[in-house]
C-alpha cells in the first residue's frame, strides 16, 4: 500500500461517522468524472472511426479524370 493511500486511510479513520456519507459521494464524483472522461475519449474515437472512409478505389488516375469530368466537363 503506498504511503498516499495510507495517509488516506488514517483521515478516513478521523471522519465522524455520521460525516462519512458525504466523504463517499466526493469519492464517487471524483471516480466518476474519471470515468467518464475516459468513456468519453472512447466513444468520440469510436465515433470518427465510423466517419472515416474506406476506400475502395485502386485507379487513383481514373478516379482523378471523374472528378475533373464531373467539375469541369469536356
Amino acid at each position: 500500500m503506498t504511503t498516499l493511500r495510507q495517509s488516506a486511510i488514517e483521515e478516513l479513520k478521523r471522519v465522524p461517522e455520521d460525516k462519512l456519507s458525504f466523504v463517499i459521494q466526493i469519492m464517487q464524483g471524483v471516480n466518476s468524472l474519471f470515468n467518464d472522461e475516459q468513456s468519453e475519449k472512447k466513444k468520440a474515437f469510436e465515433e470518427l472511426e465510423l466517419l472515416r472512409k474506406k476506400g475502395t478505389m485502386t485507379d487513383y488516375n481514373a478516379e482523378l479524370a471523374s472528378y475533373r469530368e464531373e467539375k469541369y466537363g469536356s
